[in-house]
């Protein structure tokens, strides 16, 4: 009898729970892992020494030459974050200032913020496509692929999991789910993903959408905040006011047919607040879940059973 195989484990900053189906041993699930920690060796900021941190060590100063995956990302980051819908890869200054869900959390005064949005620029960064090199224009600027790197991996994962023949598996990278081939519990091979309900407790959901296999990527405001003052503030910064993003979300979940594409919708959507008029045209795009602070939620190309 076919059977799931499990592997879990503590990496990128979060809980991972990796799944395959129907495998008669764990070496999609090993290979799994150890892409897993070698992307993590490269793209930490956790840790004294890695491509990004080299880059960051240097910035205002020189330029750093990187792998080609690591350059790859980068610069697909780079051009989101100059496209300005909320993704800034370099916002770091900024979350260090506020420390919102770390310990020394607090509220910065305003000429801080000031501060340390100059240093958020996304325009001040030189890249060299034929020497992948990167250089940071300005000292005290860093760039942080936390909001985009999850998505990247998962995606190198189910490249992986198709090269070992993979008939069904999910990727769980804290939350961050990929699903791969067709599901072995539907007829239809399409996945049940449950909704999380921001504003109740972990686990408790407003129900499920039926997909076939794809990304499913929340951004929301409800498990990362600080209290000050009587006054709530959560951790998605707005990188055109240095503060906590003005909105009446909860939360979004967008599903997407790449896991790294839907990191950057769900940003997207969750600083547009609403849905995008002809967002839904993209084929890529396969539908999202907008959970507002009053409770109301509203989809688009999605159905809530």
């Amino acid at each position: 009898m076919l059977t799931w195989r499990v592997k879990r484990l503590r990496a990128l900053g979060t809980n991972i729970v990796l799944s395959v189906f129907g495998e008669q041993d764990n070496s999609a699930l090993v290979a799994a892992e150890l892409l897993i920690r070698q992307q993590e060796s490269r793209l930490t900021v956790n840790q004294p020494h890695s491509e990004i941190m080299t880059i960051n060590q240097l910035a205002g100063y020189d330029n750093t030459e990187i792998s080609c995956g690591t350059y790859a990302l980068i610069k697909n980051a780079v051009l989101a974050s100059q496209k300005h819908f909320g993704f800034n890869a370099l916002i770091g200054p900024l979350v260090k200032l506020w420390k919102i869900g770390f310990n020394g959390a607090n509220v910065p005064s305003d000429h801080d913020i000031k501060s340390r949005l100059l240093l958020s620029n996304p325009d001040n960064i030189i890249m060299d496509d034929a020497l992948h090199t990167v250089k940071l224009v300005k000292t005290g600027m860093e760039l942080d692929l936390g909001g985009i790197a999850k998505g990247f991996i998962a995606d190198q994962i189910r490249s992986i999991w198709f090269a070992y023949g993979i008939r069904a598996g999910i990727i769980n990278l804290g939350g961050n789910l990929l699903f791969v081939g067709e599901s072995p519990r539907r007829s239809d091979g399409r996945w049940i993903v449950g909704i999380q309900d921001p504003n109740k407790g972990r686990n408790i959901g407003i129900g499920t959408v039926i997909k076939p296999a794809c990304a499913a990527v929340t951004s929301g405001i409800y498990e990362r905040f600080l209290i000050k003052g009587g006054k709530r503030y959560h951790h998605l910064l707005d990188p055109q006011t240095g503060y906590p993003l003005q909105t009446q979300l909860a939360a979004v979940t967008v599903f997407a047919r790449d896991s790294l594409q839907g990191e950057l919708e769900a940003k997207r959507l969750f600083f547009a607040g609403k849905p995008i008029p002809g967002w839904e045209k993209d084929p890529n795009n396969l539908g999202a879940v907008f959970i507002y602070q009053n409770g109301n939620t509203q989809t688009v190309k999605a159905s809530i059973h």
